[in-house]
């Protein structure tokens, strides 16, 4: 007897996904230009989703899945197109953001993003069981939406609570984000320590675990603790009068060090590549003998993915629209097959390394901009080789490197939307389905409000002519690798040493996976670390150890579901805040519009708050508190 699921492709949630996406995707695009990360949107979707269905007679937990399937697109869409996309308008290439320019790069992207994970669907989520943080935090939020006698009182007060926190922070900046210090010392060593504030970080650490946040924790001390000092003690110009200790180190990491993670991610992704060919393969290989089989056999709807064939016809649609692309800029067709054949071996295989690191650290931390760095660096070298060093050669490396932030970015985050759905037992060729309509309306809104904001703030460093610029850090990022490559300016020697630091860390996981031990050290989490600020990495490895220390006293599985949904309710309520706190920013114009004209506090507030919610969590995950 074959038990049917529930709707989930219903007219509602379908319209209430595509404006999901759109507002999403508005939203992020401020806060990522403004703060230079944006939000992951799954659980917030999903929270908004729970609310607008009750409204309706007859709702599900699978169209709430569906929803947010779409809406956390939105989100993703807009890291990919910020992260790059600005950085023409910081070259001089572009004056404004034409919008089927932008409609055409992002949408491709996005779309190539969810073509290329389809055949990864049973490799990661179902063989290797990937942990994938915010997807399990999802279908955790949507089961208590669905049950609500069950452990809704942790996920309202802890959304509420880091609700609060965001506010108090963010809007009201009563306290700053960060705690931090400096110092330089007589011999110009400069030290740097510092944290942020942020309860939705200590809640990422929850969820994937102490192995996974040591290991972000460990590459950032390899950057900040070791790296910096070292340079700044023998390479560093000794003139550094009128520069605080704080901003030194963050300059010398954002010039300097930060690309030792590049060359780690860049070894990393290459590892990754070749370590899970086998898994890619035999996902491959299912999904074509699913296709064959469905012919003649029943498959339950848990394994319906979109047919490999329509995903291979999907692929090859795209090449000639990209063609056409760069090879309007570069104006020679050789090179524009050449770099249209670059973007789609390098688009399948970064997609890769952005859903199997989602699957390790989340989407939030999943490097993105660092793929795309290496992305943009390797396709600058073939232009400069192909072309010479001309703007046109570096607007082409940007918009490839666009093309696969955003495939990248989308990646990520559909394998966090399938992993729910497998969970609550979803059928994936849906969601695959409305990821798609989802990226289609995330990027019909995402130019005109790039303009809005270029006109009303600007993009670039903060001058006097527009102090309140957004300085989108990854788009500089971006322009002054490819500009540095094809200028020459790029500093090869930290690339180098991360590369070597890479071969290191991934020779000693493989003599931890040889002793069988259950402690590893995947390469990409480590380099995670060494490319994010030190302040990321603290409260995300606090929270690893809460979940380690928590586990040593539970003594039932409620005891860890709770802690998962407090965790879960943090991020869920400290994200949807960030969303709505950008509305009235926009609106007004004035990024300080919520301020209070003098803060109360100074970071002891911030950390006061921390520490009362990180002991709540520790209590509530360490005992059975139904």
């Amino acid at each position: 007897m074959t038990t049917h699921p529930p709707p989930q492709l219903t007219f509602k949630a379908i319209i209430l996904g595509i404006l999901l996406a759109m507002v999403l995707a508005g939203a992020n695009a401020y806060l990522g230009l403004f703060a230079g990360m944006t939000v992951s949107a799954s659980i917030p979707a999903a929270v908004i989703s729970m609310g607008l269905l009750r409204l309706f007679k007859n709702s599900n937990i699978l169209e709430n899945n569906i929803v947010q399937t779409a809406a956390s697109a939105g989100e993703s869409v807009a890291a990919g197109t910020i992260f790059t996309l600005p950085a023409l308008i910081l070259m001089g290439y572009w004056k404004v953001f034409d919008y089927w320019w932008v409609c055409a790069i992002a949408g491709i992207g996005g779309l190539l993003g969810v073509l290329f994970t389809i055949p990864l669907r049973r490799s990661l989520i179902v063989e290797q069981a990937l942990p994938f943080p915010e997807g399990t935090a999802t279908a955790e939020v949507l089961k208590v939406g669905d049950n609500p006698s069950h452990g809704l009182k942790f996920l309202l007060l802890a959304g509420l609570t880091g609700a609060l926190a965001k506010f108090a922070e963010s809007g009201l900046r009563l306290w700053p984000g960060t705690a931090q210090a400096g110092v330089v010392t007589g011999s110009n060593t400069v030290f740097y320590a510092g944290m942020n504030l942020s309860p939705a970080l200590i809640s990422v650490g929850y969820i994937v675990g102490l192995n996974i946040a040591a290991l972000v924790f460990a590459g950032g001390l390899i950057s900040w603790a070791f790296a910096i000092p070292i340079y700044s003690t023998f390479f560093m110009q000794p003139d550094t009068q009128g520069i605080s200790a704080t901003d030194l180190a963050y300059t010398l990491w954002s010039t300097k060090i930060r690309y030792i993670g590049v060359g780690a991610m860049l070894m990393g992704g290459i590892w990754a590549l070749v370590s899970i060919r086998g898994s890619v393969v035999s996902g491959i290989r299912s999904s074509w003998l699913q296709y064959r089989a469905s012919k003649d056999a029943f498959i339950h709807h848990q394994e319906q993915d979109v047919p490999i064939h329509f995903v291979i016809i999907g692929i090859l649609i795209f090449v000639l629209p990209l063609f056409m692309l760069y090879q309007h800029i570069v104006n020679d067709v050789g090179v524009g097959i050449a770099l249209t054949l670059v973007m789609l071996v390098a688009g399948f295989l970064f997609s890769v390394v952005g859903g199997y690191m989602a699957g390790l650290v989340g989407s939030s931390n999943n490097p993105v901009s660092g793929i795309t760095i290496a992305t943009i660096l390797g396709t600058s070298l073939l232009l400069l080789w192909l072309t010479g060093a001309t703007q046109d050669a570096a607007a082409a490396a940007i918009l490839i490197g666009a093309v696969i932030c955003c495939a990248a970015a989308i990646a990520g985050d559909n394998m966090q939307d399938l992993k729910a759905g497998y969970l609550l037992g979803a059928t994936p060729w849906k969601q695959q389905l409305m990821q798609g309509i989802g990226v289609i309306s995330a990027v019909l809104i995402i130019a005109p409000v790039l303009n809005l904001l270029l006109t009303a703030y600007g993009i670039g460093p903060v001058t006097e002519a527009q102090p309140n610029s957004l300085t989108a850090p990854q788009a500089t990022l971006m322009a002054s690798v490819a500009s540095g490559v094809l200028g020459g300016q790029l500093p090869w020697g930290f690339i180098s040493t991360g590369i070597v630091i890479g071969i290191i860390v991934i020779a000693v996981d493989e003599w931890l996976r040889s002793k069988n031990t259950g402690f590893r050290m995947p390469i990409l989490a480590v380099a995670v670390g060494i490319y994010l600020p030190l302040e990321l990495a603290v409260p995300i490895f606090i929270g690893g150890l809460i979940k380690w220390l928590s586990s040593r006293h539970q003594h039932t599985a409620a005891s860890n579901v709770n802690g998962t949904l407090l965790a879960a309710g943090l991020i869920t309520g400290e994200a949807l805040i960030g969303i709505l706190i950008a509305i009235p920013i926009v609106i007004s114009g004035n990024p300080n519009i919520l301020a209070l004209a003098n803060p109360l506090f100074g970071p002891a507030g911030g950390i006061l708050i921390l520490l009362f919610i990180t002991a709540a969590l520790w209590r509530i995950a360490s005992q059975n508190l139904d």
